[in-house]
């Protein structure tokens, strides 16, 4: 099954998305042993810390004796969280961890810097010539960032030069380890710029929220109209002010509800006038039957017996069209009330069932509802007249009612054969029948559960309509609870 996000999350989803998509790219251009030139930019912003950390180590190492050069190298390297050696442009470690460098860092440390060498008077470093005082001469070197090879570690080596007083110059190398990028902020402090990203995250987020809410909310405003149009509820409107598409695609919505509402309404109305006209020649009819069969000979007798069936089956029809148009046009003038439930059916079924039908009901005294009596009882009327002439040999009709929080549940089952699955969505609708083969014997025009449907709908109710198992069908009616 599909996961269904809202466009809320899709759109908060996308930006963060996009925000992960920069943080990556930035994280393989810092991972591609920097060939787009970071160690450069790197470089040019923590160079003076780096320059002023090699020259405190250098002005130590030359006033303290050869013996103590790794404790001076633990000490800032513990200051700092560094792993800080002293190397020999040949390669020849003078102090520090010892370890072996990797492969690419022992290549650039001993690769020549061109120009003129070192001078070849120098004396070996803790030999005899005492290490002379005073300050170095402070003076950028070139500096180099490095990414091992074998292991995710970062060197740092910048070359020095140890000078003495009478002017020979010592060449030596500080190398900085480290498992960070940023050296431990002694090249960039990450914090500042995690926290600034964040702070630039959070505002963005913060500055869409009110335009992906409004959005949202619009939409599911349409939705919602839209729903309730496909329920057959065209007196519905999207309320909204927007002036966007979203705002012209509600105005069109509203327009489509009040076109459709017309021509429904319109078509209710002419169900109405036609079917009340249609009574008045029907009752003619009926008497001028009356009048022939007391005239007839007996040979013409089941011939008339014939008509009025045809007749009577005619003026049935017109008072399902009436019942169906009334309840349609009623609807907006429907006052609801708290009605008692139990009377209301106790009266239903005093008027529409005989003392040879099965009807169970459970419903207690004191459960109401909030709808129109009328309206109501007909629906209530109907489902138990159908419910009688499909299944009424299968089992007891049941009518049961309670409470659901603030809505009330009232259930008319019955125990026949139900009707096919795939038809349920379609039951309710105007001379819909489930049997196309269905005669007037066996069944109406499909106009029953319609009224059904427009008389619980006019109380601001919902009907749906499903099977029992293992056998029966059943048809429930949620309502607002009354007082």
């Amino acid at each position: 099954m599909k996961l269904r996000l809202p466009l809320f999350a899709q759109i908060l989803g996308w930006f963060f998305l996009n925000l992960a998509l920069l943080a990556g790219v930035a994280w393989l251009v810092i991972r591609s042993n920097f060939a787009l030139g970071l160690d450069s930019a790197l470089l040019a912003q923590g160079e003076p810390r780096v320059q002023a950390l090699a020259d405190l180590v250098t002005v130590e190492l030359r006033e303290r004796p050869r013996a103590e050069w790794d404790t001076v190298l633990r000490r800032y390297g513990e200051a700092y969280g560094l792993d800080l050696r002293f190397y020999e442009p040949n390669g020849q470690r003078l102090a520090g961890h010892d370890a072996p460098l990797p492969p690419n860092v022992r290549e650039k440390l001993t690769e020549p810097l061109g120009g003129p060498g070192p001078r070849n008077d120098r004396p070996p470093i803790g030999g005899e010539r005492p290490p002379p005082r005073g300050p170095p001469v402070n003076r950028s070197s070139p500096k180099f960032l490095l990414r091992s090879d074998d292991s995710p570690r970062y060197w740092l080596l910048t070359r020095t030069l140890l000078r003495y007083e009478d002017g020979t110059r010592v060449p030596t190398a500080v190398i900085i380890a480290s498992d960070s990028i940023g050296f431990n902020g002694l090249l960039v402090e990450f914090r500042p710029w995690l926290l600034a990203a964040g702070g630039a995250a959070l505002i963005s987020a913060l500055f869409w929220l009110p335009l992906a809410r409004s959005i949202t909310r619009t939409v599911a405003r349409l939705t919602q109209t839209t729903g309730q149009i496909a329920e057959g509820r065209f007196d519905v409107r999207v309320t909204t002010r927007r002036r966007d598409e979203l705002g012209s695609l509600a105005a069109s919505i509203n327009a489509m509800a009040a076109r459709l509402d017309g021509f429904v309404t319109g078509q209710k109305r002419f169900l109405g006038d036609v079917s009340h006209e249609l009574c008045a020649p029907l009752s003619r009819i009926q008497m001028a039957l009356g009048i022939l069969e007391q005239r007839a000979d007996p040979a013409e007798k089941a011939h008339l017996d014939d008509l009025r069936e045809e007749v009577q089956q005619m003026s049935a029809l017109v008072n399902e069209l009436l019942s169906f148009s009334k309840a349609g046009l009623k609807a907006r003038e429907v006052v609801l009330e708290s009605v008692p439930l139990r009377p209301l059916v106790e009266r239903v079924l005093a008027r529409e069932t005989t003392a040879a039908d099965r009807v169970e009901f459970d419903i207690p005294d004191e459960l109401h509802a909030q709808a129109d009596s009328e309206m109501l009882a007909r629906a209530v009327a109907n489902l138990v007249r159908n419910a009688l002439r499909y299944a009424g040999q299968a089992g007891p009709v049941a009518i049961t009612a309670r409470a659901e929080g603030n809505k009330v549940l009232l259930t008319v089952a019955d125990c026949g054969p139900g009707v096919p699955e795939e038809v349920l969505p379609q039951l309710g609708d105007p001379f819909f029948r489930p049997e196309a083969s269905r005669s007037r014997e066996t069944g109406g025009v499909g106009l029953g559960l319609s009224i059904v449907k427009s008389c619980v709908e006019a109380c601001q109710g919902k009907v749906t309509f499903q099977n029992r198992q293992p056998a029966g069908f059943q048809a429930e009616i949620r309502l607002k609870a009354g007082g």
